[in-house]
């Protein structure tokens, strides 16, 4: 990726919100380049894959998902600060994820797909009102390694599983907004979609997300932090988290952070990752250590 600094902000980057984070991005950058830091990026990169940019040596500002963070790169970045979203499912400077299902409708004995649903489970999964009617289903994750796809599921699954199982089988889709598409479909019964990624869903994707329907809430862990290179100098750090505090309290900017969903920015991150390592810990100390 070159040696010139690099700024990413991959994790929410639909392509209806890229205009709003080029708009952020460029702001956060005037303010840097004032500050007097040195070749900052004018433009956001994407393309690449997300290890290319959390493992970048030159990674001037970036935002990742902390469990696969804390599991590869956890000496590769520093955590500037976690923003807070307005999102339902937020709290704070934290956030969890939504266990959707299916929506009821008038052909459930179906599923809308002309053959009869499964039954394998405690009750039909369209008429599902707890985690638990949902065993022996088929689960979709977005990626293996995600906090709020598997890590937080896999702990809310554990105290339910018997004999390290608890769904009949487990597919990974790629993205979040995949797995709604497969549950929404009925090509899968269940999925854990990160809260953030929710919302905008349903502003960007209402006739999508109305297939699907909330059945749960996973415990909270901290959102996604604002992280920059771990090579990167206290001077660096301060300077971000002083560009990050004049961004989002300047009122121009206010469209913005609510196309974004940015509420607010939490400059005292706890070090470390140890909440989301704690609930792997805690799924393999009840038997569950694979999301199965």
């Amino acid at each position: 990726m070159g040696a010139d600094w690099v700024a990413s902000l991959p994790m929410y980057d639909f392509p209806e919100l890229r205009a709003a984070h080029d708009e952020f991005w460029g702001a956060l950058a005037g303010r840097l380049g004032a500050s007097g830091l040195k070749d900052v990026p004018r433009a956001l990169t994407r393309g690449v894959s997300l290890g290319e940019v959390w493992g970048n040596d030159r990674l001037l500002f970036g935002q990742g998902c902390e469990y696969p963070l804390a599991k590869a790169f956890g000496d590769r970045v520093r955590v500037v600060a976690h923003p807070v979203y307005s999102a339902a499912g937020c709290d704070g400077a934290r956030y969890r994820s939504a266990i959707i299902v299916r929506a009821a409708s008038d052909d459930t004995a179906t599923g809308g797909r002309g053959t009869p649903l499964t039954t394998s489970g405690d009750g039909d999964v369209d008429s599902a009102v707890a985690l638990a009617w949902l065993r022996g289903r088929r689960c979709v994750i977005n990626e293996l390694d995600s906090n709020s796809g598997m890590n937080l599921l896999r702990a809310a699954v554990a105290p339910l599983a018997e004999g390290g199982r608890f769904f009949g089988s487990v597919v990974v889709s790629g993205s979040h907004l995949r797995s709604v598409e497969m549950v929404a479909s009925g090509e899968a019964d269940i999925a854990s979609i990160d809260c953030v990624s929710f919302a905008h869903f349903q502003r960007l994707y209402p006739s999508l997300v109305s297939g699907v329907r909330v059945l749960s809430w996973t415990a909270s862990s901290p959102s996604l932090p604002y992280i920059t290179a771990g090579s990167a100098s206290d001077a660096t750090v301060q300077a971000l988290r002083a560009a990050l505090t004049d961004v989002f309290d300047d009122a121009g900017l206010a469209h913005v952070r609510e196309r974004l969903l940015l509420r607010g920015v939490d400059l005292e991150p706890t070090p470390g990752f140890g909440e989301v390592l704690a609930l792997e810990r805690q799924a393999a100390d009840a038997g569950y250590p694979v999301l199965r």
